[in-house]
């Protein structure tokens, strides 16, 4: 029997479904590109090279490469905000939390080039957006719940503002983003950021806390 609507339908979703594969493709090495060398230096052009397309293929899935940023990063903060959903169930507790979220913020700014939040902020507000939505919705609630816990189970000084200082490790992070206090390539990011979350840490301890914390880090060597 013949039914040439089959085939229309067929043909439509396998053309759909080879825009998705290019649109995704190009994402794809969007992310790589930009966390290579940052977003300002990644021409359309370079895109389309590493990528294996044409320039005008791009641009028939974006409007603009401030479309593509938006696209990329919003791909990028939904992997991570999956990454703390799985971290809060996957880990066995406060203190295990603790040591994945500080591997998580290690690996992020080592593979991440320094400049591209800071980017980001200056040129591409509407992407800057998502990333405020993030910490608002994702890493800091993420970490207010934590410490929450751990006040409960008497790792974390009972008095202590969780809200608060949520908002103040967020607020660090971002301040080692900013090239002007810390050059880039004088230091190293990933290694400064570990040590700031440490701190961090050791100011919110009680002894039980600081004693659990080290047996799980030696544990970890």
């Amino acid at each position: 029997m013949n039914l040439p609507w089959v085939s229309r339908v067929f043909g439509l979703i396998f053309t759909r479904r080879n825009e998705l594969e290019t649109r995704d493709k190009i994402i794809a090495v969007a992310i790589r590109e930009f966390s290579a060398a940052g977003i300002k230096s990644v021409t359309m052009d370079r895109i389309a090279r590493e990528a294996g397309i044409s320039k005008k293929t791009i641009y028939q899935e974006f409007k603009d490469k401030k479309e593509l940023v938006y696209e990329t990063f919003f791909r990028e903060l939904e992997k991570n905000a999956c990454k703390l959903k799985d971290m809060e169930v996957d880990a066995d507790g406060v203190i295990e939390h603790l040591i994945e979220f500080s591997r998580f913020l290690r690996e992020r700014f080592t593979d991440m080039h320094p400049m591209v939040l800071n980017e980001i902020k200056r040129y591409y507000p509407e992407s800057w957006a998502l990333f405020e939505q993030f910490k608002e919705e994702y890493a800091i609630r993420n970490l207010e719940d934590l410490m929450e816990r751990g006040k409960a189970l008497g790792y974390f000084r009972p008095e202590i503002n969780s809200r608060l200082l949520a908002l103040m490790r967020l607020e660090q992070i971002s301040l080692l983003l900013d090239p002007s206090r810390f050059n880039p390539v004088k230091v190293n990011l990933g290694e400064i950021q570990l040590q700031m979350f440490e701190h961090f840490l050791y100011g919110i301890f009680t002894e039980k806390g600081r004693v659990a914390y080290q047996e799980q880090m030696n544990h970890q060597l």
